[in-house]
């Protein structure tokens, strides 16, 4: 990992950690919960306010201001606005993505939750996630929430990421086994 990376990870674990513990002080969690979600989608819509976190050409007043104004919009609880609040008077909005990882991860080890990763060539259907939720909670022990994403390129089957583990049973890895196979015999 670079240095950067790492620097920006701790500080991230850093506020993600004291956010976590104010919520559950609070007993806020759900709240939280809810302010993660809602701030993490407009992460994903929000083309300014990625700019906005990410570029340094703005003051620590504009930073500030905006932060405040889009927590305000998106009715954030007083935690997290005030947590973006002090990210912004410290220039440390750049964090806020892997705060965000950083706090879902807390939320989840808290709820004796993981989160599996599952990429499939077409969506799932409710009773497909049922299926596979149950099958992956009877291997590793723990509820499992499912980040489903869909990527055709892999063809057919599932590529399934649960903490380290990786299980790949897509038609394009199992290709690209055959080809190196024939590579080698050739």
């Amino acid at each position: 990992m670079s240095e950067t990376a790492s620097i920006s990870t701790g500080i991230a674990s850093r506020y993600a950690t004291a956010v976590f513990d104010l919520a559950t002080e609070d007993k806020a969690l759900d709240a939280l919960e809810a302010d993660l979600a809602t701030l993490e989608g407009a992460l994903a819509d929000s083309e300014d306010l990625r700019d906005l976190i990410a570029s340094p050409i703005y003051s620590r007043e504009d930073m500030q201001a905006g932060i405040a104004a889009v927590a305000s919009a998106m009715g954030l609880g007083a935690i997290m606005s005030n947590t973006l609040k002090l990210m912004a008077t410290k220039r440390r909005l750049f964090v806020v993505p892997q705060m965000a990882a950083a706090l879902r991860g807390m939320i989840a080890d808290h709820k004796g939750e993981v989160t599996a990763d599952v990429v499939s060539a077409k969506a799932l259907t409710k009773t497909q996630s049922d299926k596979l939720a149950k099958a992956l909670k009877a291997a590793v022990g723990k509820d499992v929430k499912l980040n489903a994403t869909v990527d055709e390129g892999i063809i057919g089957g599932l590529v399934v990421k649960v903490g380290s583990k990786m299980i790949d049973t897509s038609i394009r890895s199992k290709l690209n086994t055959l080809q190196n196979t024939m590579k080698e015999v050739g």
